[in-house]
C-alpha cells in the first residue's frame, strides 16, 4: 500500500501529481470538457451547494459499506466509471486499473475505447461491466457485445448521450485526434481483427434496448440519463438500471450537473430499478450526498486516471481507499451504519442551517 505522501492526502493532491507526470496533451484529454467547460465545473460545484445535517446518538458502531449490484457483491458503493485510453496514463493501462478494482472489491466498467482488450482486462480478476457505444453496423455491435460477455462482463452499460461527438476544444487546440503509434482501441476490433473507428450513432432510438435484449441476457444499464421522462421510459422498456451522467461534461456543454438531475430521476424511477450517478465526486462526503439523494451507487472516472498516472495499479487502489475511508468516516459522523440507511433529510441545499 502506498503512503499518503507518495501520492497525496486527497484526490486534489493526486490530480496535481498526475498533472506533473502526464504529457500536457494527454492531461488535457483526460481533464477537459466540451465548449466552455461549464458543465465540467458544475458537476463538482453541485456538491459544494449541499450541506450535511447529521443525526446524533445513533449508536452506529462499526459501519458496513457493502452493497450488491446485479449479483456482484461490492465492498463499497463506489465503482470505476468507463474512461478511454488508459495506456496514455500508464503502460499497463486498463489491466492495472482492473487489478486495483479487484483488490478493492469493486466493479470496473470497461470502456469500449480501452487500450487493452477486454480479455486481458478480465484476466486481472474482479467483476467487470462493459460500456458500449451503439454502432450503426449491427453486426459489429453484435461482435463486441458477445465478445464482452464471453470475457465475463456481467452487465452492459450503454452510452446513450452521444449521438454525435462533443466539441472538446482542448483536444482541438492540441490537434489530438488519434492515439499515438502502437496504441489502438483493442475492443474496436471486428470479427476479422480489423480495428474500427469509434462511432457515434445519431439514429439510435429506444428500439436499441430490444435489439440488445436479443443479443444478451446480462443486465442492461443506460448511461447518460438526465431527464426524468427518459428515466420513466427506461423503466417501461425493461432496462435494468440507469446511470445519471453527462459524460463528465465532455459532450454537451451547459447541461445540468448530474447531482442536480439525480433527485428527479430517482423520483421518476420510484424504486423500480437501481439509479447510479457519476460526475464530480471528489470526496467520500460527495459519495454520501449522492447516496442520500437516492443513488444506489456512484462511479468515479478522472480520479482513477490520476491515480493510474501517478502509480499504476497502486495509485488507483490509493484513490479507491481514500474514498472508502472518507465515506466510512462520513457515515459515522452523520449517524448512519450502512449506505442503504441514508436518507434525503440528511442533506440540505444552499447555506447551512
Amino acid at each position: 500500500m502506498l503512503a499518503s505522501d507518495e501520492v497525496g492526502l486527497n484526490l486534489a493532491d493526486v490530480a496535481e501529481a498526475a498533472r506533473r507526470r502526464l504529457n500536457p496533451v494527454h492531461w488535457d484529454f483526460f481533464a477537459g470538457g466540451a465548449g466552455d467547460e461549464r458543465t465540467l465545473r458544475a458537476n463538482e460545484a453541485a456538491f459544494g451547494r449541499r450541506w450535511l445535517r447529521p443525526r446524533v446518538l445513533r449508536g452506529v458502531g462499526e459501519r458496513d459499506l457493502r452493497v450488491s449490484l446485479f449479483g456482484s457483491p461490492l465492498s463499497m458503493p463506489v465503482l470505476i466509471a468507463p474512461t478511454a485510453f488508459h495506456r496514455l496514463a500508464h503502460p499497463d493501462g486498463e489491466v492495472a486499473t482492473a487489478r486495483a478494482a479487484a483488490d478493492a472489491g469493486t466493479v470496473m466498467v470497461v470502456s469500449m475505447a480501452a487500450t487493452r482488450s477486454v480479455e486481458e482486462i478480465a484476466a486481472a480478476g474482479g467483476p467487470l461491466w462493459f460500456q458500449l457505444y451503439p454502432h450503426t453496423d449491427l453486426g459489429f455491435t453484435t461482435t463486441v457485445v458477445r465478445r464482452a460477455v464471453a470475457a465475463g462482463c456481467r452487465a452492459l452499460v450503454v452510452t446513450v448521450d452521444s449521438p454525435v461527438f462533443g466539441r472538446r476544444e482542448r483536444d482541438l487546440r492540441h490537434g489530438f485526434v488519434d492515439l499515438p503509434p502502437g496504441m489502438v482501441c483493442e475492443n474496436m476490433r471486428d470479427a476479422s481483427g480489423r480495428v474500427r473507428d469509434i462511432e457515434m450513432n445519431a439514429r439510435v432510438s429506444w428500439e436499441l434496448v430490444s435489439v440488445l435484449r436479443r443479443l444478451t441476457t446480462v443486465p442492461i444499464l443506460l448511461k447518460g440519463v438526465l431527464h426524468p421522462e427518459d428515466a420513466r421510459l427506461a423503466v417501461e422498456h425493461g432496462v435494468d438500471g440507469v446511470l445519471v451522467s453527462n459524460h463528465g461534461g465532455r459532450q454537451l456543454d451547459g447541461v445540468t450537473a448530474t447531482l442536480d438531475a439525480l433527485p428527479a430521476v430517482v423520483a421518476a424511477v420510484d424504486g423500480r430499478l437501481p439509479v447510479l450517478v457519476d460526475g464530480g465526486l471528489r470526496r467520500g462526503t460527495d459519495v454520501l450526498v449522492a447516496l442520500a439523494l437516492g443513488a444506489t451507487a456512484v462511479l468515479v472516472g478522472r480520479p482513477v486516471l490520476w491515480g493510474l498516472a501517478v502509480a499504476g495499479a497502486a495509485g488507483v487502489r490509493h484513490v479507491l481507499d481514500l474514498l472508502r475511508t472518507d465515506l466510512d468516516r462520513a457515515l459515522a459522523l452523520v449517524g448512519v451504519a450502512r449506505p442503504g440507511d441514508l436518507s434525503a433529510d440528511l442533506v440540505v441545499s444552499g447555506a447551512p442551517g
